[in-house]
């Protein structure tokens, strides 16, 4: 990594391996980590881990997921000079630092977790009253705690997670950090919110099976856009409209320039163009962002073992920040592998 890391501060961010992204992951996470590079020390992280709070039951795909998350993250302008790119499982100071931190985190702490309330009720299909799936919120915190992370780029739904490891943090350093906090307490970074529907108008999730993905040739995103719901004030061609409250003026507000949006709000409120002309216009805005990126993606899915070879070198940085964490972490426990004697 070019720079000097002592002069910025550390970020650390992940993603489960679900497969190929879409452009809501992009827009809610990727293009932010992108445009954090020269600023920060970037640790960014398969976490294949969590893939197995809700999906342990098949990990089958877990690596080829892994893979494609990868693909996606180079293509998008990840770049392996100026951040660590790496695998969750690969390093296992998260597991060991897991294991302690379960150790010291009360039960109510995790039990209060808002999506952990959530996920219980909303997902139906899936046995989640296990283990691994109520402590999942202690490995994010050793995640985040094992690189000493200074700042952690979240949405709004994640913010009490990062309280969490604050107070995980917090708790640890009151134990053991008598002569100095051995974890910092990470600040919350959150990501600016833009609001990006999926073809039904609802969030765009997988879900919901409502995604333009970015690996999607240009042919799909245009067909997958023709079917977008619109502004239901729009029955008749004829009929004004208010790209206010229509999906696919969201669309426009995130990916076109201020030519068209100006084209739009003029025509779409005198009904002077069709929603079929405005979902043309949009989609030429997304396919001149994906073009790049499909481009580069292919030189990785061509010979994925250029991609493997990042996320290895990638995770040997990870393996040697996380080591001198721990070692840290079991002095400060007086859990040293170093021998001491008696009375020191």
């Amino acid at each position: 990594m070019t720079g000097s890391s002592k002069t910025r501060k550390r970020v650390l961010s992940g993603m489960r391996p679900t497969g190929k992204l879409h452009l809501g992951n992009y827009v809610g996470a990727l293009q932010n980590w992108v445009g954090m590079q020269d600023a920060y020390e970037c640790y960014f992280c398969v976490v294949d881990w969590h893939a197995l709070t809700t999906d342990y039951a098949d990990t089958s795909k877990v690596k080829e997921h892994s893979l494609e998350v990868v693909y996606d993250w180079l293509a998008a302008g990840l770049d392996p000079e100026r951040s660590v790119i790496f695998m969750q499982s690969h390093v296992p100071a998260h597991a060991e630092l897991h294991l302690l931190l379960s150790m010291i985190t009360p039960l109510g702490w995790l039990e209060r977790v808002p999506t952990y309330k959530e996920q219980r009720e909303n997902i139906k299909d899936k046995d989640l009253g296990t283990y691994g799936f109520l402590g999942y919120p202690v490995l994010q915190a050793a995640d985040i705690l094992v690189y000493k992370a200074d700042v952690v780029p979240v949405g709004e739904d994640q913010v009490a997670h990062i309280e969490l490891t604050r107070e995980i943090a917090r708790r640890f350093n009151g134990f053991y950090g008598t002569q100095k906090a051995v974890f910092p307490e990470p600040q919350t970074l959150l990501t600016p919110a833009k609001k990006l529907p999926g073809t039904d108008g609802r969030k765009m999730s997988k879900s919901y099976g409502n995604t333009i993905q970015l690996a999607d040739p240009e042919p799909v995103v245009r067909q997958k856009l023709k079917t977008m719901v619109t502004d239901p004030a729009r029955v008749r061609r004829t009929d004004p409209g208010n790209p206010d409250v229509c999906p696919v003026g969201d669309i426009h507000k995130i990916f076109s320039s201020q030519e068209t949006m100006a084209k739009v709000n003029e025509g779409c409120r005198s009904a002077g163009i069709g929603c079929i002309e405005c979902k043309g216009w949009a989609a030429d805005a997304m396919v001149q962002l994906l073009n790049p990126m499909q481009e580069k993606r292919k030189k990785y899915e061509d010979n994925p073992k250029l991609a493997w070879d990042i996320l290895e070198a990638g995770t040997e940085r990870a393996r040697k920040t996380a080591g001198e964490t721990m070692a840290d972490v079991r002095a400060s426990m007086g859990m040293s592998l170093e021998y001491e004697a008696p009375g020191k």
